[in-house]
């Protein structure tokens, strides 16, 4: 691992080698079942990366314009896009640039639709379907949920516009093993199986957790290939945390410590605006060399220097006490941090480095005060 006291804090530092481990696995479940993985820019889109990922991965997926454009000018590779709903002007850019064009409902495919046939390119057109079924506790991530915005249920399914129409997309998970793709395809099976065979690809979008260790490999490519098998289609995968899972850190240094109750440390990094997942998933990241509450010697509660009450990050242990000048390395930290960010209150965004191959690190960019400013 790098040398924490050779980069200025706060800052995140993505690792080459973590991106190349997942890059491994991702690239054995192409090779073992056909398959197409795509990167979902939503949770990592560090665009200094894509040449790296670019070798293996077959393109990206955009959650709108802007996703769609940094696909197009930084990765080889195909450009799929996904939107609840899309303006003409953005419409109009984006039949410039992408090959995959997933629309939300048949009313966005009947409004949109001259549009892309008129555009002079080849675009192939999707419909997001929602099984109404998931296995995700969490409303807030959970595109299936009752209500949710999110993909056509077959109760709207219009049969009668599916020409042009060349795929269905599903996006029903989070953070989840092949257990439950293989428990959620009878549910898209039986709404949507008459659909399949008439369609050229499947897109069954994010949420795998496929590098994470324990993932049933095995299980991931036996749904993949029972899927092309029987329908005849291409089936696309379209993770982001699986991509860049564990593939960098925060670090962080300790800028006061104080008592009221218990003993407190305010970080220069904001769980607010520095890794915003902390308050709103909520989840308690890892940092290394700690313990849980009262599992090491002292304990404390991690603030930052907002003016937030709830800008918390967290109970940790340690073996000695913190001073003033210590660092801490908080970890996974490359996944839905530097797309999240923000300069609430005026916190400085910390820098990024990049860990090459090689073991060097690579200062890719710093922020100032003019990246605040310029947002206002």
């Amino acid at each position: 691992m790098f040398d924490i006291n050779s980069v200025k804090t706060p800052c995140y530092v993505i690792s080459e080698q973590a991106l190349a481990k997942n890059l491994n696995i991702l690239g054995s479940v192409m090779e073992h079942t056909g398959c197409k993985i795509l990167l979902a820019q939503k949770a990592f889109s560090n665009f200094v990366t894509y040449p790296q990922l670019s070798k293996v991965l077959c393109g990206t997926t955009a959650s709108g314009l802007f996703e769609a454009k940094l696909g197009r000018e930084a990765f080889e590779g195909e450009v799929h896009v996904y939107s609840p709903a899309y303006t003409d002007e953005d419409m109009a850019e984006l039949v410039k640039i992408a090959d995959h064009i997933v629309f939300n409902s048949f009313s966005q495919w009947k409004k949109h639709r001259d549009t892309v046939k008129n555009c002079g390119r080849s675009i192939s057109c999707g419909i997001r379907c929602n099984p109404e079924y998931s296995e995700i506790d969490t409303d807030i991530y959970n595109p299936c949920f009752t209500g949710s915005r999110l993909g056509t249920t077959l109760d709207n399914f219009e049969e009668s516009e599916l020409d042009g129409i060349e795929g269905l997309h599903f996006h029903t998970m989070c953070e989840q093993g092949a257990d439950v793709l293989e428990r959620t395809i009878p549910h898209i099976e039986e709404k949507f199986g008459k659909y399949l065979g008439r369609m050229k690809w499947l897109n069954l979008g994010g949420g795998h957790h496929i590098t994470k260790d324990g993932y049933d490999l095995a299980k991931l490519e036996k749904c993949v290939n029972y899927l092309q098998d029987k329908y005849g289609v291409q089936v696309y995968l379209e993770p982001g945390e699986a991509v860049a899972l564990n593939a960098g850190w925060l670090v962080t240094s300790v800028l006061d410590t104080l008592r009221n109750g218990m003993d407190l440390a305010i970080v220069d990094t904001s769980a607010a605006c520095h890794m915003p997942d902390v308050l709103e998933m909520p989840y308690r990241p890892m940092i290394i060399g700690s313990g849980e509450s009262g599992e090491k010697a002292y304990t404390y509660r991690l603030g930052g220097p907002t003016c937030l009450a709830g800008d918390v990050i967290g109970d940790y242990s340690f073996d000695a006490p913190l001073k003033e000048g210590d660092r801490l390395v908080f970890t996974d930290m490359a996944i839905y941090t530097t797309v999240k960010n923000n300069t609430f209150n005026g916190m400085p965004l910390p820098s990024i480095y990049l860990e090459k191959l090689d073991g060097s690190i690579e200062l890719v960019r710093e922020f100032g005060y003019n990246d605040f400013k310029q947002r206002l």
